[in-house]
């Protein structure tokens, strides 16, 4: 499983009480909601989304700064967000791209026989020795 935490800056805003939070490792992600709870989970889905679109572009994951090196602005506190990649690639993750390949023919007549979804092996193979190596 593909998991990353990264620490966030958490913002209220004292006239509504709405709270803003940004994520300095991943430019530019910035979201917010009218309560914590809510803050922390538009956090995680922009984040999440955030490092998506890298993997989808074949870019590395942002490494993540260590908690205590992050200094919020004024009025500001700092706390973890939990990013569950493989669950919402799962649900959000639509880039595909086409590949041709090879294999023997009598593992081709096997796996037609038996009506195995070639893209689907692949995917799980590669998604299988991704989580092994990072």
């Amino acid at each position: 499983m593909m998991k990353l935490v990264y620490p966030a800056c958490f913002y209220q805003d004292p006239e509504t009480g709405n709270y803003t939070v940004e994520v300095p490792d991943l430019p530019g992600c910035v979201s917010g909601g009218p309560t914590l709870a809510d803050a922390i989970l538009m956090a995680e889905d922009a984040a999440s989304g955030w490092v998506l679109d890298e993997l989808e572009e074949g870019n590395p994951v942002p490494p993540a700064s260590v908690m205590g090196t992050v200094t919020p602005d004024a009025g500001g506190f700092v706390s973890l967000l939990t990013l569950d990649m493989d669950a919402y690639a799962e649900k959000y993750g639509s880039k595909s791209v086409r590949k041709n390949l090879t294999i023997p023919a009598w593992l081709n007549t096997f796996a037609e026989k038996h009506h195995i979804n070639f893209s689907q092996v692949l995917t799980d193979a590669l998604t299988t020795i991704y989580q092994q190596r990072n």
